[in-house]
């Protein structure tokens, strides 16, 4: 039996992010759109080696009406469920109404409350969180779930006194059975077709350019947003390759977001991306890049998707305009240097035929196979390239790095005092990893952990079940040569 911590707060506090870190997964929604977590979301969570069952809430804001009552009810029944509540509120929004309704109640109860301050990236985190000891619910722990700063102490605070009421939740896991892990997960995707999912708000060409990749009318085409209602899935084979495209309804404005069958296209389309291997963002040339397309994309970036966008109706417009664009899309996309840009016409078909180089090159980049000796080798490099800064004194030393997953890869990096690395060194790694691997078309994840090497004058010493699961492991890749 392993311990249930809950997690609850009004909307878009950013309780799905932190589901999403502690349970190492892309299984909520993440996105700037509030409420779309609608039902009791589980999920089994290790972190901190450490077991546990962590339930994300669709948010409670003190007036609801039609579906926001049943997610108030669902999170307060998660309340019920719980042995211990993480409580969010948003350190930038500040202390609002509906935080206190919340904290009135979770007085009431006799659970064991821990109260988040999230968000304080970037911010100075002690003035902006001071209001939110009023709430009466104790010491406040400042996080950002994004980055995952103030989590593993949060974890081990709220988690510690729960290990005699329930060992089962000690976990030791070695990284060579995160390795295998890893492997077994990319035997499991090699053998499925490859998803992609085409986005995009609504009439940017979604559906037209589906039907153009597929030569035949499959999706209905109307010159009015949304015609594309709900997600439509189609089996492809190209080249010897199996695809499954799915279509998705586009995802507006959020002020236009009013009727409760538009609230669960947009539910659908993120979903949509969840499940692809690949997204194909579509933008409207002739409109440029909106609010919604930034939105978008930043959910297509926080799920970890493989990447190519396509900028549609490129068709008749002018050399000026045509050079305009590409001066806003460098000027906005920078921060998108891994992923392949295409100008397309969906309509006539010019520049469709390349999309799906790009799209088998991103794929190719989520699911390269990597290894502990490969990863540790390149961490060596860069750290002689550029050592890691000081930290209180002391220089972060990393020791060794093995593989955590993939699509997106995501690389576990093993050291002292790595937890502190600074951001601007993380993305220097990052980028050293990309360039060393060739990898192009994915965002490449990385986890810190502290701890010596494991390895380190020792042999691979193996289960008798790791030593099975390796053999079906290395069976199947000859098999697949």
């Amino acid at each position: 039996m392993l311990p249930v911590v809950a997690l609850v707060g009004r909307p878009n506090v950013g309780k799905s992010t932190l589901f999403n870190r502690l349970t190492h997964s892309r299984d909520a929604l993440v996105a700037d759109f509030p409420g779309l977590t609608r039902d009791r979301q589980y999920g089994q969570a290790s972190y901190e080696q450490r077991q546990f069952i962590v339930v994300d809430t669709g948010g409670i804001t003190g007036d609801e009406e039609g579906i926001d009552t049943l997610m108030a009810q669902q999170s307060l029944q998660a309340i019920e469920e719980a042995d211990v509540v993480f409580f969010l509120v948003d350190a930038r929004a500040g202390l609002l109404p509906a935080d206190q309704l919340i904290a009135d109640h979770l007085r009431k109860t006799d659970k064991q409350v821990f109260l988040l301050a999230n968000k304080v990236d970037g911010i100075d985190g002690d003035s902006e969180s001071a209001e939110f000891f009023s709430l009466g619910l104790g010491n406040v722990h400042q996080i950002a779930a994004a980055h995952g700063r103030g989590v593993a102490q949060l974890i081990q605070s709220a988690l510690l006194p729960l290990e005699q009421e329930f060992p089962e939740m000690l976990v030791q896991k070695t990284a060579q059975e995160e390795e295998l892990d890893a492997e077994e997960q990319l035997e499991k995707l090699q053998s499925l077709p490859i998803k992609l999912a085409i986005v995009g708000k609504p009439n940017v060409g979604k559906s037209t350019l589906t039907n153009r990749i597929l030569g035949e009318d499959r999706v209905v085409v109307f010159d009015m947003p949304g015609t594309t209602r709900d997600s439509v899935y189609i089996p492809l084979q190209r080249d010897d390759r199996e695809y499954i495209i799915i279509d998705t309804a586009g995802v507006r404005k959020r002020k236009k977001v009013s009727e409760a069958i538009e609230k669960f296209s947009i539910v659908k389309t993120l979903k949509a991306i969840e499940e692809a291997n690949v997204v194909l963002l579509v933008i409207d040339a002739r409109e440029g890049i909106s609010d919604q397309d930034l939105s978008l994309l930043g959910f297509v970036l926080n799920s970890g998707r493989s990447l190519v966008v396509a900028v549609n109706k490129w068709d008749g417009l002018d050399t000026d305009v045509k050079d305009e664009i590409k001066r806003e899309l460098d000027r906005r996309l920078g921060f998108i240097d891994f992923a392949r840009l295409h100008f397309i016409s969906a309509l006539h078909g010019s520049g469709v035929g390349n999309l799906f180089e790009s799209v088998d090159e991103a794929y190719r980049g989520a699911t390269k196979r990597i290894n502990t000796s490969m990863l540790t080798q390149i961490m060596k490099m860069a750290q002689e390239d550029h050592q890691p800064p000081m930290v209180r004194g002391r220089r972060i030393k990393m020791k060794y790095a093995h593989a955590g997953g993939y699509n997106p890869p995501i690389i576990v990096i093993h050291g002292n005092q790595v937890e502190d690395i600074p951001n601007a060194y993380k993305r220097y790694l990052m980028n050293y990893f990309r360039k060393a691997l060739d990898v192009m078309g994915t965002p490449i994840k990385m986890e810190f952990r502290e701890g010596a090497n494991p390895f380190e004058g020792k042999k691979n010493q193996l289960t008798l079940a790791q030593q099975r699961k390796r053999k079906r492991l290395m069976d199947f890749h000859k098999n697949k040569k």
